[in-house]
């Protein structure tokens, strides 16, 4: 199975290329030209893997929430690469990316809930769970409103907090979800490093400087492209939550995949 993912939604261009279950991916983050690093990321990753857009089984993106200029930027690459190679679309939430990110980084964590900035005061975010297959299913719907709105689903008393949102935000998402913080842990330690005083909330924490990557972009579009679960490239739509700038259309099923 091959698979290219793309993601553009956020600070972090990224690009994986998924061949026989090996996964190769680049990433950058930057403020902006997302535009100019995304297709030679793409290409390098082709190259070194010695193959082609046409020899691909599916493309995946990042199809939001995120900032508007880079989630329609994901789509409309992911698009021409798909018309231009032939081949079937696979979008992905980016709030599931971002929380496929922690529960590969801790098996000890069940349960997620993902805030990522917003801007205007804002945040997407969205409660997941770790599935039968080690990936995120999504609980509930996904949102974007202020800090104070957010809740954990009926029945969750905690969960580990992910994303950037819970460092734009902190104190207003301690009031509002209080279950995702333990007191002693501080939120915003650096990548790579450990708690001194662990916690079962934030065994292996710097949960809040998370983005999303197309490298578990790449991996949560396996079992849809699996089991033909592929739409054709128009249906490659982004997902802006804010303002309904976007209405998903049911999605067709690209030609010769199966219904």
């Amino acid at each position: 199975m091959r698979i290219l993912a793309l993601d553009t939604a956020t600070e972090n261009c990224s690009a994986a290329l998924m061949i026989d279950g090996r996964v190769l991916a680049r990433e950058v983050e930057l403020e902006r030209g997302h535009a100019e690093r995304i297709l030679p990321m793409i290409d390098e990753l082709l190259a070194e893997a010695g193959t082609t857009l046409r020899s691909l089984d599916a493309i995946a993106f990042g199809r939001g929430p995120g900032s508007f200029t880079g989630v329609r930027l994901a789509a409309t690459v992911t698009q021409g690469l798909a018309f231009g190679a032939c081949v079937g679309v696979v979008p992905v939430s980016d709030l599931r990316a971002v929380a496929q990110r922690a529960l590969d980084q801790d098996p000890a964590v069940s349960r997620i809930l993902v805030c990522n900035d917003a801007r205007m005061s804002e945040v997407y975010w969205g409660c997941f769970e770790r599935g039968a297959d080690m990936l995120a299913v999504l609980m509930g719907d996904e949102h974007v409103g202020k800090p104070l709105s957010v809740a954990l689903p009926e029945g969750w008393t905690d969960a580990v907090g992910v994303g950037r949102g819970f460092g734009a935000y902190a104190a207003d998402l301690r009031t509002a979800v209080p279950g995702v913080f333990a007191s002693e842990v501080p939120i915003s330690q650096p990548l790579g490093s450990e708690h001194p005083t662990a916690s079962p909330l934030f065994a292996a924490v710097p949960y809040d400087r998370f983005l999303p990557r197309a490298a578990e972009i790449v991996v949560l579009a396996a079992p849809d492209v699996a089991t033909g679960r592929i739409v054709s490239a128009d249906a490659a739509i982004p997902i802006y939550l804010r303002d309904n700038v976007a209405h998903v259309a049911q999605p067709r099923k690209a030609p010769g995949q199966a219904h």
